[in-house]
Order: structure tokens, then C-alpha cells, then sequence
């Protein structure tokens, strides 16, 4: 295994990069004003029926919003309007991304942390937590059962440690693309860590790393400070920059997100829209690739988890989820096993594009039972326990293809290219409705049980019929090939 990095190196690192983020500081501040957001939320609420649907219009045309306008869809309290707001939300979702769900599954290589988040069972005063790092031995066979299971794109989870550090990181995506069943491989690895220097962020890029997701946690200043007593990721700077110096360093898929409960919702909300704008400020356009908006969820020795006042309700987070897809039309959006089946039934409808599926957030979790899967080895508790065909039906009943694509990443569609598209309003009938289609085939045809074969088949069927004529002939005959054995056809 490569050098260990010591706290000492990895506090130099980040004093390194904070120097690196000042240059994004305008006038000498960052781009999260609390005392704006505020006032724009205040100012927004009781906007008339006219101005809500003129704003509903405007992101149907697929442009983002400005912060008043979603400041004003944030103040709907009219459950009609609302439902309108939900209505205009799945258009938009549909126009740009299509009737497929992106699939995925976190694995977990370890929760040493040296942070103090007072939410989090991975916190480093948590003695009751049962501290581990995998092995690359043990990575590899993570990897071999996620595959024999279907899947074929990860986001890897670390924790904030000296021994998780860039060298770890490197070392371990090496490892998951090497590893080869008989059912094939994973051939996108997606990251979430702490925030790196732009050095490292270029060295985690050189070995194939997909999009880095770094969630922000709060853009709320004081919570912030109050969440992170302690640790690196006390500095809020040196996180709500970190995306920035990713883009620098070449990674232009990142993946932007907040924990919904540590504050105001809709104050949360604001703030990934100004994260949004900031990173399409800096880099020609190219904003996340993704929004996610977990819910704090109890956790292992945490108070604040259980009894935040700022918890979030279901009609709520449905409502969040509706705003952030009409502010920001084009960017993709994940819905994760926090929440119940229930629940992620209703954001896919509403405009989530992305879910995990057969989720265990346990270090080794993939290779042992689950059932023994402790407390004490997770970060939180999961709403969504069933197993990836489990989802691929339901999200088949409900009209959607689960696409296991990453043709664009490998063909280089990311950043620039891929936000063109998307805005454009065009990346599910060029590209992506014919990419989830092949990748579909592929699964039903090695994973799938008969009665998912049969409902995967009709859905295909339906699917092909819908797309331009030049692309029929193409994913008709990638079907075919798939069928006679071939494996990874993609447009």
C-alpha cells in the first residue's frame, strides 16, 4: 500500500489550497451571502399566480433560474400551484433526460474520519464505531459481488483521514477497474471524499475517476461552524471550494449537494443555486452534473440527527425536489436509499434522474450478511434496503428503463459538451434513451429473472419504436448483438 499521509501533511495540503481557492473570492468573499438569501426568500413569498407560472415558463424553456424567481417558487404555498410546480417539474425532467433511471451503488472503503460533525457517526469521538479501511484484497472482492449483482457504476465513499488520503484513493479506483468477473466490470467510478488540493484532485483524475461529489453539508455560515466544531472540514472555505479547484484540475464532472435538517430548507436550496452559479461563472458554463439533497437521518451517539428543528417533511422535501429541478433544469438529480421505496417513487416522478439500488453503507458491507451489519458500521440509517432487480421492477411498472450507461464519460461527453446538450434540451433522444436501451438488454440478459426479462422487453420495445429513425437502426442491431452475446455496444 502507498505512503501513508500524517494529519500535519494533510493540514499543509489544505492551508495549499485554500490559497488556490482565493482566487474564485469576489471582492474578498465567497458567493454565499446569508443575509441576501434571506432577503430574497422573505421577499419571494406571496408571488401571484402570473409570476409563478411566467417562472414555470421560463424553465420548461430549459434556463436556469435566477435566485428571485426560485426564491418566489420557494414561497408557494397554494397546493394547486404547487401540484402545477410538481406537473412542470416531471416536463422538464422528461424534455431533457428522458423515461430512464440511472443506476448506482455506493461502496464504502472506509470511516476513519478526523472531523467532529456533530450528525455524523463517523465522527472521530464516536468510540462506539467500529473503525476499518479496506484492504485492496478486500476492495476487489467489494467489487467482484457489486458486479455478479448487475452493477456497473460506484460512487466510492471515504472518510476525511490521513490514511484516505489521494495515495488510497488512487490505489483503490486502480483496483475497482481492474477487477473482471464473468459478468463483467464496472466501468464508471464516481467519488465522494474530502476536499483535495488541485495536485491531487489532477492525480485521482490520471486513474479514471469519474464525477467528485463533495456535499457542502450547509451553506448556512453560523450552522456550519456550529455543525463542524472541529477537524479540517471545519473550514468552510476549503470546502464550498472544492469543486472549483476539481474543474481546475481537469475533473468537469462534479457533483454538488446539501444535508436537508441542519438548517432551513429553503436557505439550502438558495445555496445550491449560488453554487450553481458560481461554478458556471468560473468554468465557461459547466455547472454539477448532479444536485443531491439527502435528509438527515438518525445516526450511531448523535442528538443532533434526532432532534434537529430543521428536519424536513415529506411534503417538503417533494417540494424542494420540484424547485431545484425548475432552477435548474439541465443538471441531473440523485435520490438515495436514505429515503423509503415510497419516497423515491415520488422524486423520481417529480425529476430525480439517478438512484442507488441494493445500498449497504457498512466498510465490506457487499461480502458478509448484511443482517450483521451493525449499527455501529454504518453512517446513518438507510429508509431503502432492496436488492437492484427489486428497483429495476418497480422503476419498470412505472414506466422507466433503468440505464446502467457510461458511454459518455467514456467518450468523453463531460463538462462543456455534455452542458451543451443538456441545455440544449436534447441529451435523452440523441444519446442517452439510446444508450439506457443497450445497457437495459445488457442487464436483462445476464442478471435479470424471467418475469423482469419479460417487463424489461415490453419497455424496450416501446422505447425503440420512439426514437429517430437513425437511431432505431443502430440500437435495433446493438439489441441484436447484445442478445448473440456481445457486451458494451454503445452509441
Amino acid at each position: 500500500m502507498a505512503m501513508k499521509t500524517t494529519l500535519a501533511e494533510t493540514e499543509l495540503g489544505k492551508v495549499r489550497a485554500n490559497r488556490e481557492s482565493d482566487k474564485y473570492l469576489i471582492d474578498g468573499h465567497d458567493f454565499i451571502d446569508d443575509r441576501l438569501i434571506h432577503e430574497q426568500i422573505a421577499a419571494g413569498r406571496g408571488a401571484d399566480k402570473s409570476r409563478i407560472r411566467d417562472i414555470i415558463a421560463k424553465s420548461l424553456s430549459i434556463k436556469r433560474l435566477d435566485p428571485d424567481e426560485t426564491a418566489a417558487l420557494l414561497g408557494v404555498e397554494n397546493s394547486d400551484l404547487r401540484q402545477e410546480m410538481f406537473a412542470a417539474a416531471r416536463q422538464v425532467r422528461d424534455k431533457v433526460y428522458g423515461p430512464r433511471v440511472v443506476t448506482f451503488a455506493p461502496l464504502y472503503c472506509s470511516n476513519y474520519c478526523v472531523n467532529s460533525c456533530l450528525y455524523c457517526a463517523f465522527r472521530c469521538e464516536n468510540s462506539a464505531q467500529k473503525r476499518k479501511a479496506l484492504t485492496i484484497d478486500e476492495v476487489r472482492s467489494e467489487v467482484r459481488n457489486l458486479v455478479n449483482n448487475g452493477h456497473k457504476r460506484l460512487i466510492v465513499v471515504y472518510g476525511e483521514h490521513p490514511d484516505s488520503s489521494a495515495d488510497y484513493m488512487v490505489e483503490t479506483i486502480r483496483a475497482i477497474y481492474d477487477e473482471q468477473t464473468d459478468k463483467g466490470e464496472i466501468r464508471r467510478v464516481n467519488v465522494n471524499a474530502a476536499p483535495l488540493s488541485v495536485g491531487d484532485f489532477r492525480r485521482v483524475k490520471e486513474v479514471g475517476l469519474g464525477t467528485y461529489q463533495v456535499f457542502q453539508e450547509t451553506y448556512h455560515h453560523e450552522t456550519y461552524a456550529r455543525m463542524h466544531p472541529s477537524g479540517p472540514k471545519s473550514d468552510f472555505r476549503w470546502r464550498l471550494y472544492a469543486l472549483h479547484r476539481a474543474q481546475e484540475a481537469g475533473i468537469d464532472d462534479v457533483a454538488i449537494g446539501a444535508l436537508f435538517g441542519l438548517y432551513d430548507w429553503r436557505f439550502e436550496v438558495m445555496g445550491l443555486l449560488y453554487h450553481t452559479m458560481d461554478l458556471e461563472r468560473c468554468f465557461n458554463g459547466v455547472g454539477p452534473h448532479t444536485i443531491s439533497f439527502p435528509r438527515l437521518e438518525p445516526a450511531q451517539k448523535s442528538k443532533v440527527a434526532s432532534e434537529s428543528p430543521y428536519r424536513v417533511s415529506d411534503e417538503d422535501f417533494k417540494t424542494l425536489i420540484a424547485v431545484l429541478r425548475l432552477s435548474v433544469p439541465y443538471t441531473g438529480m440523485i435520490v438515495t436509499a436514505r429515503e423509503t421505496a415510497e419516497i423515491r417513487r415520488a422524486a423520481i416522478e417529480i425529476g430525480c434522474t439517478q438512484t442507488d439500488a441494493s445500498t449497504r453503507i457498512g466498510v465490506g458491507a457487499y461480502s458478509e450478511d448484511y443482517r450483521k451489519q451493525e449499527e455501529s458500521r454504518q453512517q446513518f440509517r438507510l429508509g431503502d434496503t432492496r436488492e437492484l432487480e427489486e428497483v429495476v421492477q418497480d422503476l419498470a411498472r412505472m414506466g422507466y428503463m433503468t440505464s446502467f450507461c457510461t458511454a459518455a464519460y467514456r467518450c468523453g461527453r463531460t463538462g462543456t459538451k455534455f452542458m451543451e446538450t443538456a441545455k440544449a434540451g436534447a441529451a435523452c433522444s440523441h444519446l442517452c434513451i439510446p444508450n439506457a436501451i443497450l445497457t437495459f438488454k445488457e442487464y436483462l440478459e445476464d442478471f435479470a429473472s424471467p418475469a423482469t426479462k419479460q417487463m424489461g422487453e415490453k419497455l424496450i420495445a416501446e422505447r425503440l419504436e420512439q426514437l429517430p429513425e437513425n437511431h432505431k437502426k443502430f440500437v435495433a442491431d446493438g439489441l441484436r448483438r447484445i442478445a448473440a452475446g456481445e457486451r458494451d455496444v454503445r452509441l
